[in-house]
């Protein structure tokens, strides 16, 4: 085993994210305000693990200030949310602004800046109203955007003074994947057609509301937080190189190119034209695309992902799938987490960074989430009452190691944020894999603890040093 230590430069972020809908819980919420993901929660309550979902979740509306003071005991320096678009408002249509929870974001934001805390906060996690959803098919509909630029500039106009980091979105590709390319959220449309018009319509949303931010010359920067999966193929076969390159265009190009270099690849176009994939754009969506990239991205990375040729031809019964391009590769001997069933691989970091570097223009980006969530942690849990979850800490150090290391090379890497900073709910999987650097505990009130990696990580920020064992012994 090797020890290695890392100095942290003091102005990289060391923070941890949420969002609205995973900790919030429906207290004061009125009728009408349910978002995609309620809406979802309601009709299918039974694939949510042990029924939990966004009703309760950690009641953040109600608990803040505890968990602000939290925060700062673990010694975060960014906290990462987002503003639910839902309750924001109590007409869409119009834009009126719910007061209540107005007041309520105001009142997170001034308890954070109190903490020596900076809020970064995103505009939509998921949380895209469920009347939308219901009457305008969501971000199928033009006139989903122009309510997105709406919301947005009035989101700007009232918390401008107090947050300086904004995002329009969080895993943009995600929702719509889920719905209409694989089918397995609620409602359960295969539809690939409708999948890329949501993408579109989410990268042109993103454009205008960056035109408008920039317009109204407010302070601070705007960007969007992605999640690529780093994408590795099975071999040096170019039949499996071209099954990593297919995967990699449809879901991380497909936001990365617009976002940073303000146009869609061409392979993308022309192999959905060549599939006859019906979506619809304008040259004047392409303009106000081109003409409003991102400042800086948010990069969420977990896990790697892994893919072959396809070994079988596609079903000519079946409607177009990115998939008739590849299928999934499982690396032998790869390292688990067993309870999410994901690969840990902390290389995945550097080579995004390489990627960005070289591809990206070297956009300033930081890592927006990682982490492991594990099953039945109270098994953990030593004489003190405490979560020893060494694991965590680990897995912690090892990918911002990578991220550091990234750094150094020349990346314009700005920091290093973990999910969670609490146990939250996530879709379907709600409380069953805990995330965060403090538990949330269902039987007693969902009363909060630290975890040891919240004293690991206030370890950290208060050393700058980061310091880690590699086996990287021959044996």
């Amino acid at each position: 085993m090797a020890s290695i230590t890392k100095t942290i430069p003091d102005d990289f972020i060391l923070g941890a994210a949420a969002s609205a809908w995973q900790t919030e819980g429906w207290q004061g919420k009125q009728p009408g305000q349910d978002s995609w993901m309620d809406a979802w929660y309601k009709r299918e309550r039974h694939v949510w693990h042990n029924g939990y979902g966004p009703a309760v979740a950690t009641n953040f509306y109600q608990r803040y200030k505890e968990d602000v003071a939290l925060m700062k005991q673990a010694g975060l320096t960014h906290f990462r949310t987002s503003i639910n678009w839902s309750r924001f408002f109590t007409d869409y249509r119009n834009a009126v602004v719910d007061e209540d929870y107005a007041t309520y974001i105001d009142n997170v934001l001034d308890e954070l800046i109190r903490a020596g805390i900076e809020p970064m906060i995103c505009l939509e996690h998921y949380e895209l109203p469920a009347e939308l959803f219901d009457n305008d098919g969501g971000w199928a509909s033009r006139e989903v955007v122009e309510l997105f630029v709406r919301y947005a500039g009035k989101v700007f106009e009232r918390f401008h003074a107090k947050v300086r980091r904004w995002y329009t979105f969080n895993e943009p590709v995600v929702v719509q994947t889920r719905v209409y390319l694989d089918a397995l959220r609620w409602p359960h449309e295969q539809n690939t057609g409708t999948w890329m018009q949501w993408n579109h319509h989410k990268n042109l949303a993103t454009a205008r509301a960056i035109q408008l931010f920039r317009e109204k010359g407010y302070p601070g920067t705007i960007g969007c937080i992605l999640n690529p999966e780093v994408t590795y193929p099975r071999s040096s076969a170019a039949h499996d190189q071209k099954a990593a390159q297919m995967y990699d265009l449809f879901y991380n190009r497909v936001f990365l190119d617009p976002m940073v270099h303000g146009c869609y690849p061409e392979l993308l176009l022309d192999t959905l034209a060549r599939h006859e994939v019906a979506w619809h754009y304008s040259e004047n969506d392409l303009a106000v695309m081109r003409d409003n990239c991102v400042d800086e991205l948010g990069i969420n990375l977990y896990y790697p992902h892994r893919v072959q040729a396809p070994s079988h031809a596609w079903n000519p019964e079946t409607p177009f799938h990115p998939a008739c391009y590849y299928e999934p590769f499982t690396l032998p001997g790869r390292r688990m987490n067993t309870s999410r069933g994901w690969e840990i691989y902390p290389q995945i970091i550097y080579d995004m960074a390489m990627r960005l570097k070289t591809d990206y223009r070297n956009i300033p980006w930081f890592i927006a989430e990682n982490g492991m969530g594990i099953e039945n942690e109270g098994r953990f849990r030593n004489s003190d009452g405490v979560i020893e979850d060494d694991y965590r800490i680990e897995f912690y150090s090892e990918h911002l190691f990578q991220a550091l290391r990234a750094r150094e090379a020349g990346t314009n890497c700005l920091g290093y944020m973990v999910w969670a900073f609490t146990d939250n709910v996530s879709p379907m999987n709600a409380f069953k894999n805990r995330y965060g650097l403090v538990e949330i505990d269902l039987e007693n009130n969902r009363d909060r603890r630290l975890k040891k990696s919240a004293y690991w990580f206030r370890q950290i920020r208060d050393s700058r040093v980061l310091a880690l064992s590699v086996d990287d012994e021959w044996k």
